[in-house]
């Protein structure tokens, strides 16, 4: 990719709509589940994956479940949206905040 081709790039990826958001990992085997949030959907499963994949994720009940039963009893969902737009800064990271605690409890997940 060249210069002009390159700032196009970045000009288009910086002006997409983020979305921030609520997502869930359910082991098939055990069907257990983990619910975390994240300020950017869209790149959230791949860091996770990466980081299960190394051997360095830092919830260690994940860690050790993707140990025993292998990447393919993974599912990943996204179960809640918050579109930036809607939830200015602060009122994001709240409204975040709440609806994570809100999909723990319903999922009856373990919080990541």
């Amino acid at each position: 990719m060249h210069g002009e081709d390159r700032r196009a790039a970045v000009a288009v990826y910086k002006e997409r709509e983020v979305e921030s958001g609520i997502y869930a990992v359910r082991c098939g085997p055990t069907d257990r589940m983990w619910v975390g949030s994240a300020p950017d959907l869209s790149t959230i499963q791949n860091r996770l994956w990466f980081t299960l994949r190394q051997g360095s994720n830092s919830h260690r009940s994940l860690q050790e479940a993707w140990a025993s039963y292998g990447s393919e009893a993974f599912t990943f969902e996204v179960v809640a949206r918050l579109v930036d737009g809607d939830y200015p800064g602060y009122t994001r990271t709240t409204a975040l905040k709440s609806l994570h605690a809100h999909w723990v409890e319903k999922l009856n997940g373990i919080r990541i």
